[in-house]
């Protein structure tokens, strides 16, 4: 991946978290345009009219061709969740860490969907994954969407991309299954929670 591409999907992840931030702001105008999106945003799952509504918030973002179904992915499966960024010192982590914190408190029953999430192929992945990150804001389970847009762009990949989609779930395995550590630098606020105007 080109460095000019991991910005440009760095850009688009910082924009959605501006949304969270201008959302619950004290500027009436800006909170209320960044509740509009996240609401478009939200429907993006309801149908292809309703993800229309959401193209306005993400091309603008300049997707590559072959990622702009994963960005759209993405975006929904962020207004499903939102959150501040994360500290600039936290450890990058994938979906299968934040599963691994899930199963930690609710047990087993979490190791089951988990599993089942790993062995969806490309259709039927973005349903689970929209129940997953259900499950996870429900339980206040902060997701990396960083490292979730990179991944899914391999795992909604060609087939070309197989070995890489394989080691990716591999790294999700190995992530979920990992000791839970505590007071990780993830949960603090920092100023880098405030968007840049070029966030925005």
């Amino acid at each position: 991946m080109t460095d000019t591409l991991t910005q440009r999907r760095r850009t688009f992840v910082n924009y959605l978290h501006g949304l969270h931030y201008w959302a619950s702001s004290d500027n009436p105008k800006r909170a209320g345009e960044a509740r509009q999106a996240l609401a478009r945003l939200r429907r993006i799952f309801s149908g292809s009219r309703q993800q229309a509504d959401a193209y306005e918030y993400v091309f603008p973002h300049d997707p590559p061709h072959d990622e702009q179904d994963t960005w759209l992915l993405v975006a929904g499966l962020f207004a499903l969740h939102p959150q501040r960024r994360r500290a600039k010192d936290a450890r990058r982590r994938s979906l299968g860490a934040s599963m691994g914190e899930l199963e930690a408190a609710r047990g087993p029953a979490v190791t089951r969907r988990f599993t089942q999430l790993l062995a969806r192929d490309r259709d039927a992945l973005p349903h689970n994954l929209r129940q997953t990150v259900r499950l996870l804001s429900s339980h206040d389970i902060r997701v990396d969407f960083d490292q979730l847009l990179d991944d899914l762009v391999v795992l909604l990949g060609d087939d070309d991309q197989a070995d890489q989609a394989h080691r990716v779930r591999l790294r999700w395995a190995g992530e979920f299954h990992r000791p839970p550590t505590t007071n990780t630098p993830q949960d603090k606020r920092t100023s880098a929670d405030e968007p840049s105007d070029t966030d925005e």
